[in-house]
């Protein structure tokens, strides 16, 4: 009887050490699918454009050709996702080299003082009722001047890369005032409200 209960104590000891490193096991496994993911903007995949319109009549759009940035996704709690994007003022291309210069002069961007367009998000979450949308707010600083500001941004595909290997993408689309930022000349010829375009492809790092 000794002999028998001893071995069934042996079998139930190793029985409850399978378990429990079965449950570690797929403990750690679940944290490490659910854990935040961290982004790199491809900045060759990606576009940061921008509208304004000009004597009231057509759009102009111009873009921005230097920019990098990362996003930090975790969707088992989207409130602890990130944005950041960095934008060097100097890179506007409108396709004409004098508006460009123009544009980057005190004038409009100033981009000497003000090298950088800056976004960080300060909050994330789930837009209600749609399931690719977040809803961010962040610090939106242009022209020396930071101001919180929220969009929507669309997640709008998961895949694989051969080479850089896990790729998300990002698209979002909203307004602000230029006056808001102290950029007020010639307002009476180029619009006030600016309406911004950035469309990321990033990489998993």
């Amino acid at each position: 009887m000794k002999i028998g209960f001893s071995r069934s104590l042996h079998i139930t000891v190793i029985g409850i050490l399978l378990f429990s490193l079965f449950i570690i096991t797929f403990s750690n496994n679940t944290e490490s699918q659910n854990a935040a993911k961290t982004y790199n903007i491809d900045a060759v995949h990606s576009a940061v454009i921008f509208r304004a319109k000009h004597l009231g009549v057509s759009y102009n759009y111009g873009r921005f050709n230097d920019f990098s940035g990362n996003i930090t996704l975790d969707e088992s709690d989207v409130s602890k996702s990130k944005i950041e994007l960095v934008v060097k003022a100097a890179s506007v291309d409108t396709a004409n080299a004098k508006r460009d210069q123009h544009l980057r002069s005190p004038d409009f961007f100033n981009a000497k003082q003000f090298p950088v367009i800056t976004f960080n998000s300060t909050n994330v979450k789930q837009k209600v009722g749609q399931e690719n949308i977040l809803e961010v707010t962040g610090d939106f600083e242009l022209h020396g001047v930071k101001k919180s500001v929220t969009i929507d941004a669309e997640i709008t595909g998961k895949g694989e890369h051969p080479r850089s290997g896990e790729l998300i993408g990002f698209e979002t689309t909203f307004a602000i005032k230029r006056s808001d930022f102290g950029m007020d000349y010639e307002l009476k010829n180029v619009s006030d409200d600016i309406r911004i375009t950035v469309s990321i492809e990033a990489a998993h790092k």
